[in-house]
């Protein structure tokens, strides 16, 4: 990623920054929090049920840390990207808040590399040169809620240090939803007048409950249901950057940086199953009652749960990724024809090894929907639908070279012009056989051209054209055969070809700012459309619940309006913005659903217009900080998001999942120089919504819940936290 040092006010797109005052004011160990309250394109829902693995949305392309879900936003931190590489995901729990010096969302910019369809998130923490001190921030509350944040940094001459600790527990409002964090960031830098160097290393070991969306029955029932435990995830990290600047001439200003990160993920996910007894009910069959369930030794298994038993599955993955890679980049400053002029220009290079491996062992579903095991494994089973045990060995390779100039052609009126070349390389090794062998080559050359003028010195129009490329996953590519459709994420089948995606945006705008007698008055208005070409969408199965494959969908397009209205003083920071996201297909198609609107062959018809699900049309924000005294301050804020199609109704047949508004409040009190206490109450309405909702099949369980009744509504939504109490204590030194 890029660090040009080009002027925020002369960028052709829409760029949104959260500094760290933003971030602090929101006591919250989530940086997916202050994201969505102070960036109008952004929503976050909790599509894996835990709010510490949140998806992050932004002009309806995603960041999310769920597999399987087709990414769309590149995630840098500290100028190296933190997309795992399997899948693409993002683990927003490995990332200490604490330690955070702002974000910034830009929008789409072929300088950030693979992934970046929608735009990039750009991470920037804190080192021992801007900040100075120490800090104690403890805070309980609801649910079990107990975290505690450390950090403290030092200057010393040229050299500085800088350390950041968090832990958390929260015990979650739904069953089966704890959650630990347990994160450290650390930096030692030196600086002098022409040169700066970073190192910096980051670990951390979360532990989560995470329990996905419940039928809608369930949650009339109790707001906290879940369907089908345990879903635990373990995510584990370390990584080490170096990173330095140098000022070689004048005019050249010379950066590097070398990365290696390892990352670890384990995850146990209780389903219900394609096991079922066969037509001699002495055996085990898979799929239907005449198909044979085999073991691990290539045996068909016998059946031995008694008549009457719900089976169950309790499928565990192992992911662990380590990643290298290395950046270098020239940036010169001389004029050009008498003007000024910044041109940049790079190179990366990340090489991720990524072994993947899967099982499937057979249980029984007792109350709660609680999947017990029984230590009978599943071999090679089932067809055309198969499970069964996988060792996958993938080896990604990313390489891009780009170069950017940004030429003020007067005072007033500044062009940026240039592009990156994208080149990946994937290669799939199966460990047991060879289906899942493959080798993929993509390549694609993205430009960018824009413009700003400054109309007044305290208005600023922009518009700007550029190209992104997002090529397939190690993931999606072992998963992608409708024929062989996969439990996403888990056991992979083949290796089918995808294209890769190809995103164009066009978007235009003004911004501006005011200095006025009760503050600074700045506003923003922007315009934008991105279409994608050979979009990737993650397609459930017609032919067994809980399977599914990947699948190139043709173009799509999400366009809108972003507006934005901020005014700061030293008494009060008020916050406002309002975001249109229309996201619709733009072809006709055939897709494999799991709605209830599906044909007889378990397909639903996509006309041209038809909105992408699980992407709201309207986001409403507005906050409010107020000083009423020097020690005394109070604030809130609101969001409003309008309704959503469900995940699977891309024919846009089914009632959508209802919009919602959430308001919340917020106080603090500066005893001392010290001291600070402070409060926080979430959704003070206790509304009762949903962020994400989707379909399931509701025959492949009995609703326990209700005596075994059959399921009647197959609607299943991701509930989102009821009203929440927080309270803490800061010590500043």
């Amino acid at each position: 990623m890029p660090g040009s040092g080009i002027d925020p006010d002369k960028v052709p797109a829409a760029v949104n920054t959260v500094d760290a005052n933003q971030i602090d004011r929101e006591h919250s160990a989530n940086i997916a929090n202050a994201l969505e309250k102070f960036v109008p394109g952004i929503v976050v829902n909790e599509v894996a049920g835990n709010p510490f693995q949140p998806n992050v949305q932004f002009r309806g392309f995603v960041a999310s840390p769920v597999s399987g879900t087709p990414q769309g936003l590149a995630v840098y931190q500290n100028g190296v990207r933190i997309n795992e590489a399997f899948g693409d995901t993002v683990n927003w729990d490995l990332i200490p808040t604490a330690a955070i010096q702002s974000v910034a969302v830009i929008a789409n910019n072929p300088a950030f590399g693979l992934n970046a369809l929608g735009g990039a998130i750009n991470i920037t923490m804190k080192n021992g040169f801007n900040y100075h001190g120490a800090e104690i921030d403890t805070m309980a509350g609801s649910y079990g809620r107990i975290q505690n944040s450390t950090q403290w940094g030092k200057q010393i001459d040229n050299y500085a240090v800088y350390g950041a600790l968090e832990g958390v527990h929260d015990d979650g409002f739904r069953n089966f939803s704890p959650s630990e964090v347990r994160r450290f960031y650390g930096d030692v830098g030196y600086k002098n007048d022409e040169s700066e160097f970073h190192l910096n290393m980051g670990v951390a070991e979360n532990h989560f409950g995470a329990t996905a969306t419940a039928p809608i029955e369930l949650l009339d029932q109790f707001w906290g249901a879940t369907y089908t435990t345990p879903q635990t995830t373990q995510n584990r990290v370390g990584y080490l950057n170096l990173i330095g600047k140098v000022e070689a001439t004048p005019s050249w200003t010379i950066e590097g940086s070398a990365h290696v990160r390892r990352f670890e993920q384990n995850i146990v996910d209780g389903n219900p199953t394609g096991t079922q007894p066969c037509t001699d009910p002495a055996l085990l069959c898979f799929g239907d009652d005449t198909t044979p369930a085999f073991g691990l030794n290539g045996v068909q298994l016998a059946n031995p749960f008694a008549p009457g038993t719900v089976l169950g599955e309790l499928d565990r993955n192992t992911t662990r990724s380590t990643t290298t890679g290395a950046t270098l980049q020239a940036t010169n400053s001389d004029q050009l024809f008498g003007r000024n002029n910044k041109f940049v220009l790079g190179a990366s290079f990340d090489s991720s090894v990524t072994r993947f491996t899967a099982s499937a062992e057979l249980g029984t579903i007792g109350p709660n929907f609680v999947v017990s095991g029984s230590g009978i494994f599943l071999g090679q089973s089932g067809n055309p639908v198969s499970i069964g045990p996988v060792d996958l060995r993938a080896t990604n390779q990313y390489t891009g070279l780009y170069a950017l100039d940004t030429f003020d052609v007067t005072n007033a009126l500044t062009i940026t012009g240039g592009g990156r070349f994208n080149l990946a390389n994937i290669v799939l090794e199966d460990q047991i056989g060879t289906s899942l062998n493959g080798t993929d080559n993509f390549n694609h050359f993205n430009p960018l051209i824009g413009g700003t003028y400054k109309i007044t010195p305290g208005l600023t129009a922009y518009a700007g054209y550029s190209q992104a490329n997002r090529a397939p996953t190690p993931l999606e590519l072992s998963c992608a055969d409708p024929a062989r459709p996969c439990i996403v994420a888990a056991f992979l089948v083949s290796d089918p070809p995808l294209k890769q995606v190809v995103s164009q945006t066009v978007e235009a705008g003004f911004r501006g700012s005011r200095d006025l007698n009760i503050g600074t008055l700045g506003w923003k208005f922007g315009v934008f459309r991105t279409d994608n070409t050979d979009d990737i969408l993650a397609i459930p199965s017609p032919v067994l619940q809980g399977f599914g494959f990947f699948q190139n969908v043709g173009a799509t397009r999400r366009q809108g309006i972003e507006t934005e209205v901020t005014l700061k003083s030293n008494a009060l920071q008020f916050f406002a913005s309002y975001a249109l996201v229309d996201a619709r297909f733009l072809n006709a198609l055939e897709l494999a659903s799991n709605s209830p609107f599906a044909d007889a062959n378990g397909n639903v018809q996509v006309l041209p217009g038809n909105r992408i699900p699980a992407i709201p049309r309207n986001r409403v924000k507005a906050s409010v900080d107020y000083s009423i005294t020097d020690a005394l301050k109070i604030g809130g804020d609101t969001l409003l998001v309008s309704s959503q199609y469900f995940v699977g109704d891309e024919s846009n047949q089914a009632p959508r999942v209802p919009g919602y508004a959430v308001f919340n409040l917020h106080t603090s009190y500066q005893i001392n120089k010290t001291f600070q206490i402070y409060g926080r109450v979430d959704n003070i309405l206790d509304n009762r919504y949903a962020t994400y909702g989707t379909f399931f099949d509701t025959t492949a369980i009995p609703n326990l819940a209700n005596g075994g009744a059959p399921f009647t509504d197959p609607r299943s939504l991701s509930p989102a936290r009821p009203r929440v109490y927080y309270a803490g204590l800061k010590a500043t030194f």
